[in-house]
């Protein structure tokens, strides 16, 4: 009697794993900058800045009163460019703080029937 005992064979997925020859290769470019592309943009438009692009390009779709394209510029501009005109300047001093502290409390008790004493510690000295 012959004593014999099988491995199972493992099936290969070809799904997922390293393949030979995938990926970068080294010393590959990374991807287009952003700064390169901006500089291409402006020799091919004669020095012209994107940003004067994109208004002159705005300003035509208004002037064909294409209202599709006009609502897209909209959207980009309110979402890339609002985001960074978007500032908060905090120049109020402390009694300014507790004075309106004192007019919220106020406004909120006549709304809401209580009366609401705020104590002597909350006061600027």
């Amino acid at each position: 009697m012959t004593n014999s005992i099988e491995t199972p064979i493992e099936k290969k997925s070809n799904h997922g794993g390293a393949r030979p020859g995938a990926g970068r290769k080294k010393g590959g470019k990374n991807h287009i900058s952003v700064e390169e592309l901006l500089h291409s943009l402006e020799t091919r438009t004669g020095g012209q800045r994107y940003e004067d692009i994109l208004v002159d390009d705005f300003l035509t779709a208004r002037n064909e009163n294409d209202k599709n394209l006009i609502l897209k510029y909209h959207t980009l501009i309110l979402n890339k460019v609002m985001n960074n005109l978007a500032r908060i300047e905090v120049d109020d001093s402390a009694d300014t703080i507790h004075a309106k502290q004192m007019a919220f409390a106020e406004a909120l008790s006549k709304l809401t029937g209580i009366s609401q004493e705020i104590d002597a510690e909350d006061s600027p000295e």
